[in-house]
């Protein structure tokens, strides 16, 4: 027996067939399902999930293959196989932690193939009416960053999902890769503001950079494993997209929320 879930990400439609009640209760807790039955369209994104694959994550690399007309992203707690434009693929998983990993490998796949927009490695938080994103690399606050602003809404609090609308525009939507906050944002999304790359420190201040700046700072932070140099060049595009769209600023920050008076 196969599970089946619809499900909506941004603008994107998924469908998933699920091997196992796990990973069905995994993707039903993480995904917002919809009544697909009406919809004639076929789903962007088809997805077939297994259970019982490889051991846990042991902090190594993604190995990426090219056979044929498939790519293959290989790590040790999950296999993700994918036809060239990311819209069918198998998903071979450990457990909870290599599905989401396994998902957000797709997704920004999907999204950078289409110019669409980027996941970014950050958390994001709205405040009077605007979504405020909140980078940095491996420990430098993303996560208490969104856990101090509670209660503003967090859109999302480790893989923040960026979308570039027709009219120009960059909107942040509710990001189902979520790390700790797994409750849904009341907002689906909200437009950009500004981004922040984050610096712990004793003072509390923030300072605007420069585009060519922020392009390099941000650069590192999508979500992507390089493999095709036509993809990687999408992905620079994107980021400097994104860096000529809205202001960016190093933030200087103590962990409590006093940093919110120097943004508002």
């Amino acid at each position: 027996m196969m599970y089946t879930l619809h499900t909506q990400v941004g603008r994107s439609s998924i469908a998933f067939q699920i091997q196992t009640t796990f990973l069905n209760d995994e993707l039903t807790s993480r995904f917002r399902s919809f009544d697909a039955s009406g919809n004639l369209e076929a789903p962007d994104i088809q997805v077939e999930v297994y259970d019982f694959y490889g051991k846990p994550f042991d902090d190594g690399p993604v190995e990426i293959q090219e056979n044929g007309d498939e790519f293959i992203y290989i790590r040790a707690d999950y296999k993700l196989v994918t036809t060239p434009d990311y819209s069918q693929a198998k998903m071979y998983v450990h457990d909870d932690l290599a599905l989401k990993h396994a998902l957000i490998n797709l997704y920004s796949a999907w999204l950078i193939h289409r110019r669409a927009g980027l996941l970014i490695h950050s958390s994001c938080v709205v405040e009077n009416e605007r979504a405020w994103m909140f980078a940095g690399p491996s420990g430098a606050g993303k996560s208490t960053v969104a856990d101090l602003s509670v209660p503003r809404p967090i859109l999302s609090d480790e893989a923040t999902l960026l979308l570039f609308e027709p009219d120009g525009s960059i909107t942040i939507h509710d990001s189902p890769f979520r790390s700790e906050m797994e409750e849904a944002c009341e907002f689906p999304s909200r437009p950009l503001a500004g981004i922040h790359f984050l610096i712990q420190s004793q003072d509390v201040r923030r300072v605007a950079i420069r585009k060519g700046d922020a392009l390099i700072s941000l650069l590192d932070k999508v979500f992507y494993w390089e493999h095709n140099k036509l993809e990687t060049a999408k992905m620079i595009a994107l980021c400097k997209q994104a860096v000529d769209g809205v202001p960016a600023y190093e933030l200087y920050f103590q962990k409590n929320d006093t940093f919110w008076g120097v943004i508002s």
